[in-house]
């Protein structure tokens, strides 16, 4: 037992330990941004590895809680009766009904899982009953993420339009510039990922878990047992939804930005890489694969600003190439390799 999860507790005392003691407070928030990346890559390993939904539009849900949160910090900034910055740049004279109730960060907070979670719950109800799966389920998730850039973009009064929402300063009464509130920050992605990952790790190995993967492997034979795979994938769908959405909301006082750039097609694209990268079928692929690429984005940028992306390309190329099962595919091989 213990040398089962040594793995995870060597992870958890390097992230929550040794990593604010020796990175630079830039550095620091940069491997917070990828926890944040991590915690949707969970919910897209545990929808797509686990129940073999490609969903290519986690970016939606991952806008629904970033843009929440982003509201109540809005609200919060321009005080009673106030309005956000861009909104009088827009002209904007009254606090739109929508905006009200983000004043409350219980409710900001709140709605940025719930929202999310309700999405999914009808876009599955809608799509799965209808037996819609495989590569028409994926084009549909990546439409809908391409028609929420649009909205987003074309709302420019209630959401800031193509620039979104950014200079936030304050957090539950911290200075979010202070490098103790992003070291503070940090800590909370870091336990809110550990937390969501023991979670969704015992849930794969239940009986939930379980019926999942049938599902996954043979939906019709499912059905003929009497279970109801539509609602199986549906609940699926709904908790990585709410794990996005829960990131996004993290994502926004780390970053300090929310805009349609970060909610689109590419974005959704790139973390689905990053899952392939890591591993699809472990829960900790996903994680990993979603730090690895953050990392290598942010190094290839950093030493070769013209050419980086196709570096990060060809670098998804090689894992697949190489390694088809992903990083924790080729860790697997090693230990096998060295038992033998």
């Amino acid at each position: 037992m213990i040398k089962r999860h040594l793995p995870f507790a060597t992870v958890a005392v390097i992230a929550l330990v040794a990593a604010p003691l020796l990175l630079e407070p830039f550095r620091l928030g940069l491997l917070a941004k990828y926890l944040c990346y991590a915690i949707v890559a969970l919910g897209i390993g545990l929808a797509w590895g686990q129940g073999g939904m490609l969903t290519l539009g986690q970016g939606v849900f991952f806008g629904l809680g970033g843009y929440s949160m982003a509201m109540y910090l809005k609200l919060n900034e321009a005080g009673p009766g106030g309005l956000p910055d861009f909104m009088v740049w827009s002209g904007v004279e009254q606090l739109p009904a929508l905006w009200a109730p983000f004043a409350n960060p219980v409710f900001a907070v709140g709605m940025a899982v719930l929202g999310p979670v309700l999405l999914a719950v009808l876009l599955g109800t809608l799509v799965f009953r209808q037996r819609v799966r495989g590569a028409y389920f994926a084009i549909l998730t990546q439409a809908l993420a391409a028609a929420m850039v649009i909205l987003l973009v074309g709302q420019q009064g209630l959401t800031g339009g193509t620039n979104g929402m950014t200079n936030f300063f304050e957090l539950f009464g911290q200075d979010l510039a202070d490098d103790s509130t992003q070291r503070g920050l940090y800590l909370v992605v870091a336990s809110v990922l550990g937390i969501l990952y023991l979670a969704t790790r015992q849930l794969v190995h239940s009986r939930y878990g379980r019926l999942l993967v049938a599902v996954r492997d043979g939906e019709d034979r499912v059905r003929f047992l009497g279970y109801d795979p539509a609602l199986v994938k549906t609940v699926t769908f709904a908790l990585s939804a709410g794990m996005a959405g829960l990131a996004g909301a993290l994502f926004v006082p780390v970053v300090g930005i929310i805009s349609p750039a970060l909610l689109g097609v590419v974005p959704s694209l790139e973390l689905v890489v990053a899952v392939a990268v890591g591993g699809r079928h472990a829960l900790a692929g996903a994680v990993l694969g979603a730090v690895v690429m953050g990392y290598a984005k942010t190094a290839f940028s950093e030493q070769f600003a013209d050419g980086w992306l196709y570096l990060q390309g060809a670098l998804f190329i090689l894992v697949m190439t190489l390694a088809p099962k992903g990083i924790v595919g080729v860790v697997g091989r090693l230990r096998r390799a060295r038992t033998t």
